[in-house]
């Protein structure tokens, strides 16, 4: 199968074309909004992973959220519906539903975002779906949690540093569970989509199987560090307040990185792995172990 993968050269993008390019034909194609830009698509499949990434200190012009997420998600797809590729994949997020989540978020929620990156990507979903498709073609749309793996540098490197310094976790009294994805299952439910002529078209939430707390999260990274963990139950107000200077300052904590590390935010799997029929390849625990022993070698 011949596939063009957009934002190859990000995270995503690296890990998934070492994946995918020892059985499929990979092509990179490097893409950037441009006003009346046309693509000509040659290929079986696409999988359109660039855009504009969350940005955590809000600097970013929100233009630019809907250039990359959203217009040029139009324009790629549009060449799409008109080429002879078969499959479309594209990379949303769970942020175009929701940014906090009470109970379990499943497909069913109503979307609600409220920042321009996940307005931008629920309006890419949108048009994509408003399209009618030939029967032979599928559209998959796939909305990732927080995604870590081999060369990750999001919040769990931040966490890393601290734990590896033999510093303490000073958000102790926050009690959270989170869903996580490692790249590899990422990678293994791409993989799937592509082979698996039986899987329909729609929206898919992925995340690993099961959920860990911030606390637990902490302990896993000093087992692998060989570390006794320290976990400091600091007033809950008091941090908030401190995470509210971070957002004026240069301060490594703001209240964006704090919602990421403590909030509640809990994804099912169950439409994805139903429509696999497979369970995915490693546990929450194991993805993140290699997340982690890969800090160990880049630091």
């Amino acid at each position: 199968m011949k596939i063009i993968i957009t934002g190859a050269s990000g995270f995503v993008g690296l890990n998934l074309n070492k994946y995918l390019n020892k059985i499929h034909q990979i092509d990179t194609l490097s893409v950037r909004y441009h006003k009346g830009q046309y693509f000509n698509i040659i290929c079986d499949a696409v999988i359109h992973l660039a855009g504009k990434a969350h940005d955590l200190k809000k600097v970013s012009n929100a233009k630019d959220y809907y250039d990359a997420n959203f217009e040029l998600t139009k324009q790629l797809f549009n060449a799409f519906l008109e080429s002879d590729a078969k499959i479309f994949i594209f990379m949303s997020t769970v942020k175009a539903v929701a940014d906090q989540v009470e109970e379990v978020l499943t497909e069913d929620k109503i979307e609600n975002p409220k920042t321009h990156y996940g307005i931008a990507k629920l309006q890419a979903e949108k048009y994509i779906l408003s399209k009618e498709l030939p029967a032979w073609k599928k559209v998959y749309i796939l909305r990732p949690c927080m995604i870590h793996g081999p060369g990750n540098k999001g919040n769990l490197n931040l966490l890393y540093r601290l734990v590896s310094k033999g510093l303490p976790w000073p958000l102790g009294a926050f009690k959270n569970r989170r869903s996580f994805l490692s790249i590899e299952n990422l990678c293994f439910v791409i993989k799937e989509l592509l082979e698996n002529e039986k899987i329909s078209s729609g929206i898919y939430q992925v995340a690993d199987d099961g959920t860990l707390s911030t606390n637990e999260l902490i302990k896993l990274l000093g087992a692998s560090l060989g570390r006794k963990n320290l976990i400091w139950n600091i007033n809950s107000s008091f941090i908030k307040f401190l995470a509210k200077l971070g957002d004026y300052s240069s301060l490594p904590l703001n209240s964006e990185r704090l919602k990421k590390l403590t909030d509640n935010y809990v994804v099912s799997n169950s439409k994805i792995i139903k429509a696999i029929g497979k369970s995915l390849p490693i546990s929450a625990e194991t993805g993140l172990i290699k997340t982690f022993e890969s800090f160990k070698q880049n630091k």
